[in-house]
């Protein structure tokens, strides 16, 4: 199979389950909105070492946030016991402290709720009332009134679809990829955790040297050592390349992402080769076949 000339391994990714909140974040501007979302999502590209994967999935209009101001949809991905803490501690340190904001359930219909009691930081003076059909708590704060809700829907989601984009040179690699996270931006319920999108460490579980660590760079898909690492899967031609790494909310989601970035990134001048990782089942259950979705 090609996409524009450019070759799709028949191969598959490998992903794992996940807990994801959705969370919809509003201020008087968007961009308030998005400087607080930038804070929320930080230090959570990867479960490897960081306490959640989450990420910006989208930016909202006026007509649809509940209080009728501008937003920005965050997920945040993390084992289920450990999605309650992560929750509490990045409104609590990063979206409250942002000004003008108030926070809602992305996910009001979920089966499965979070309990997210910030209420207390009011110190007895906070009160309730209704935004937008929605019961929030109002808190006293030096700007005026932090305005949220405490009950957040989790819905079990997929973590870890992924696709590499492989280029004649380091550029044009990386502009694939950008390409690629730029297109996936436009579907909803994603989020490509990594900075910017992209991966360019790209890891497997353990190591074959240190075994004191979780996770260790994947030789076989380093360019620099493809005459040197038995069975290495870097094509020839090949100077380097990125990976796209995707979790979104089902399957679904997840596999259009990669579709659509996949097409996006082989437009790209100098992108030579789609590929994507998996580890033969043991990572995850689910397996995202190329040549299917595409």
């Amino acid at each position: 199979m090609q996409i524009n000339g450019v070759p799709i391994d028949d191969t598959y990714a490998e992903a794992f389950p996940t807990w994801i909140a959705r969370i919809i974040i509003t201020a008087v501007t968007e961009e308030w909105a998005y400087n607080a979302a930038v804070e929320a999502t930080g230090f959570a590209t990867s479960a490897i070492g960081c306490p959640c994967e989450a990420g910006i999935e989208s930016i909202l209009s006026p007509e649809d946030t509940p209080d009728g101001r501008p937003g920005v949809a965050i997920l945040i991905c993390a084992a289920k016991k450990k999605i309650k803490e992560q929750l509490i501690e990045r409104i609590g340190e990063c979206i409250i402290t942002a000004p003008t904001t108030a926070v809602f359930d992305g996910l009001p219909d979920a089966a499965e709720k979070v309990p997210v009691k910030l209420h207390f930081f009011g110190d007895g003076y906070e009160y309730k009332k209704e935004v937008g059909g929605r019961q929030v708590w109002a808190i006293p704060i030096m700007s005026g009134e932090y305005i949220g809700e405490e009950e957040f829907g989790i819905v079990k989601g997929v973590a870890g679809g992924n696709f590499f984009v492989m280029g004649e040179n380091q550029m044009a690699a990386l502009m694939g990829a950008q390409a690629a996270v730029d297109a996936i931006s436009s579907v909803c319920g994603v989020i490509t955790s990594f900075p910017g999108g992209i991966v360019s460490s790209g890891s497997k579980v353990g190591s074959n040297k240190y075994k004191f660590i979780p996770a260790s760079t994947n030789e076989q898909y380093c360019p620099t050592l493809r005459e040197k690492v038995p069975g290495s899967k870097v094509p020839a031609g090949i100077s380097a390349m990125f990976e796209i790494v995707i979790d979104g909310l089902d399957e679904a989601c997840v596999g259009e992402a990669m579709a659509t970035g996949i097409r996006a990134a082989c437009m790209v001048p100098g992108v030579k080769f789609i590929s994507a990782g998996n580890f033969g089942g043991s990572l995850g259950p689910f397996k995202f076949e190329l040549h299917k979705l595409l």
